[in-house]
């Protein structure tokens, strides 16, 4: 009998905090939960350790990338914005861990999902610009989350998006529509070379790409497909394209395909 497949392995970007004494890596754990219960794989938090981390040594013993949400913006100085307020939320470490992270997973073809902060990520570092803050364009509607309602409440839908033909997502989906939550400030303004328009938002708002040319799954949303995976068919039914995409990477990094071909021959002369 042949063996199981391999269970991926994902990396999970983290955030670094600063504390009153001390810096903390962190990730929600919706984030987690989704690579365990959605992507049917085994989750790795990667620290925002800056240039102390080695991609191309993380990259080799993983199957596959999950680029994060977060409350910390993109520093505008990475897409030639203008200087942030005084009291934005940035990270450094994230930016610095980040973005030269994504370059070399799309470089060495680890499948990659990046959600919310992940897509203006992923923009950025192929050279695309951020909206430092959407609500103020004319025309695009607010897409912060109401800080009135529970938390909870805060991830349940709240526009649509429409799916453009040809696409990954159109792919995944069978109609061109998807009720979305929204939770952001920034947004993409000028799309990377290289970047494929998936999704937009009513107001125009670009809410998915893909990588054009890409050697494996490359993905990012600007809603949270995290948010109770389990029980959202449209977000699991992302989750489990990311897994599958993971999983082959997963038989050909650990040569669990090769010994397939390898017995399959090995019969064809019995």
């Amino acid at each position: 009998m042949a063996d199981a497949d391999p269970r991926p392995l994902v990396g999970v970007t983290a955030c670094l905090r600063r504390e009153e004494h001390y810096a903390v890596h962190r990730v929600v754990d919706k984030y987690v939960d989704a690579v365990v219960d959605g992507a049917d794989a085994v989750p790795l938090i990667v620290p925002a350790l800056g240039e102390r981390l080695d991609p191309d040594a993380l990259l080799a013993g993983l199957d596959g990338i999950l680029v994060t949400g977060s409350p910390s913006n993109v520093d505008p100085r990475h897409y030639g914005g203008p200087p942030p307020p005084v009291d934005e939320l940035l990270d450094p470490a994230r930016d610095a861990t980040v973005l030269p992270l994504i370059r070399r997973a799309l470089d060495l073809g680890v499948p990659l999902l990046a959600i919310c902060r992940g897509i203006q990520e992923l923009n950025v570092a192929l050279g695309g610009t951020l909206h430092p803050r959407l609500h103020q364009v004319p025309g695009r509607r607010d897409h912060r989350a109401d800080k009135r309602r529970p938390w909870p409440e805060r991830y349940e839908p709240v526009h649509r998006v429409r799916i453009l033909p040809g696409g990954v997502l159109a792919r995944l989906f069978d109609g061109d529509i998807l009720e979305v939550n929204s939770l952001h400030g920034q947004g993409l303004d000028r799309l990377a070379p290289g970047l494929r328009v998936e999704a937009v938002a009513e107001d125009g708002t670009v809410e998915a790409v893909s990588v054009e040319r890409a050697r494996a799954f490359a993905l990012a949303v600007q809603w949270h497909p995290e948010w109770r995976v389990r029980e959202k068919p449209d977000h699991l039914r992302l989750f489990r394209a990311f897994g599958e995409a993971a999983r082959c990477r997963a038989r050909e990094r650990t040569g669990h395909g090769r010994s397939e071909r390898a017995t399959a021959l090995r019969g064809v002369g019995t």
